[in-house]
């Protein structure tokens, strides 16, 4: 099984142009229920490409953003590098580098299914400032929100067999949170991307189990998505509708 620190190194093209950022309300929230200021440095763990590292940043907070796959990193770096309040750190989950007690706030955003939670929650603690919170999000699938979003669900575990339960981020659940964290409270907030079948193909791709060129899924993958696509079309889009979770508690 590949590492999961180096899946999206050969998709960081369609990770960065497909995939969606998050919805201004999840970050407002975020915000008001953590009473964070300008002041505040927040450790953004797993960050990829940046997606919710450059919307802390556009709201004025200081974001150490720790990442250990080099292609997304410096997809990170590109944007970034020139914004003072962006730190880009090559650490993980599991060792972030930071220093003891120094961070307000960590946030995860897409990520925290692929790290070893007990090793994780050890160096969260040592990172941490004394009554500092850890916020966790995801944009998941709205699977039921229309029929489009049903049938893409049924399309993929189709194609891709049992590979998808076994990766997927609906293996992190209740049981989870209330393993790793003391106490926490959670939100919901609704949005949709629009495509064009080519970024309905690219956003497919972006996930790290899709299968690449020459894999013998990829090709039945891509005609099925198509005759999907121009069954639920409408002006020659699609609405890919999510259901964002944010988790906000105490470890």
């Amino acid at each position: 099984m590949m590492d999961s620190k180096e899946r999206f190194s050969d998709r960081v093209n369609n990770y960065v142009k497909f995939r969606p950022s998050y919805p201004s309300e999840a970050i407002d929230c975020l915000i008001a229920k953590t009473g964070l200021g300008t002041s505040d440095i927040i450790a953004d763990i797993g960050s990829g490409t940046g997606k919710f590292t450059r919307l802390l940043i556009s709201r004025g907070l200081q974001v150490y953003a720790v990442e250990p796959n080099e292609n997304m990193r410096l997809a990170a770096e590109k944007d970034m590098c020139d914004n003072y309040a962006f730190h880009s750190v090559n650490g993980s989950a599991e060792e972030t580098t930071l220093p003891d007690h120094g961070i307000d706030l960590i946030t995860v955003a897409q990520a925290f299914h692929w790290f070893d939670r007990e090793k994780c929650g050890a160096e969260f603690k040592r990172i941490l400032k004394p009554g500092g919170k850890v916020a966790l999000i995801w944009n998941r699938r709205d699977k039921d929100g229309s029929e489009f979003m049903s049938e893409y669900e049924h399309t993929i575990k189709r194609i891709h067999g049992d590979e998808v339960p076994n990766f997927a981020h609906d293996a992190i659940t209740d049981s989870v949170f209330g393993e790793f964290f003391e106490r926490y409270e959670r939100y919901y907030f609704h949005w949709a991307q629009h495509f064009d079948f080519d970024g309905l193909w690219g956003r497919a791709q972006s996930s790290s189990y899709s299968p690449v060129a020459g894999h013998p899924n990829h090709e039945p993958l891509k005609t099925a998505l198509k005759e999907l696509f121009d069954k639920h079309q409408q002006n020659s889009t699609v609405d890919f509708a999510y259901r964002t979770e944010l988790i906000i508690g105490e470890i």
